[in-house]
């Protein structure tokens, strides 16, 4: 089985571990988590990798380390969205 095919399943395995509408993170761990990002030269990378992706040229080795960026990037909106929701219930209090 290659990644590709794991991954739809990494993310909702994920989605019901991390439970990103459910607010219980506490606001220092939220702040931070909302203050990760990829660097430039991530994004960089991501948009190269995209490029080439649209022009059907990826190597496979390519192709793998777009599968890692696209799974990073899910997790962290994942993380993301519980941080928010988070922050949001404690405004809302």
């Amino acid at each position: 089985m290659t990644t590709t095919t794991l991954a739809p399943h990494e993310a909702l395995i994920l989605s019901r571990v991390i439970s990103p509408e459910e607010p219980a993170m506490a606001q220092a761990v939220a702040e931070e988590f909302l203050r990760w990002s990829f660097s430039e030269a991530d994004r960089k990378r991501m948009s190269e990798l995209a490029a080439k992706a649209r022009a059907g040229a990826l190597a496979p080795a390519e192709a793998e380390e777009a599968d890692a960026y696209e799974r990073v990037s899910s997790f962290l909106g994942l993380v993301k969205s519980k941080a928010r929701c988070s922050l949001k219930s404690r405004v809302s209090q």
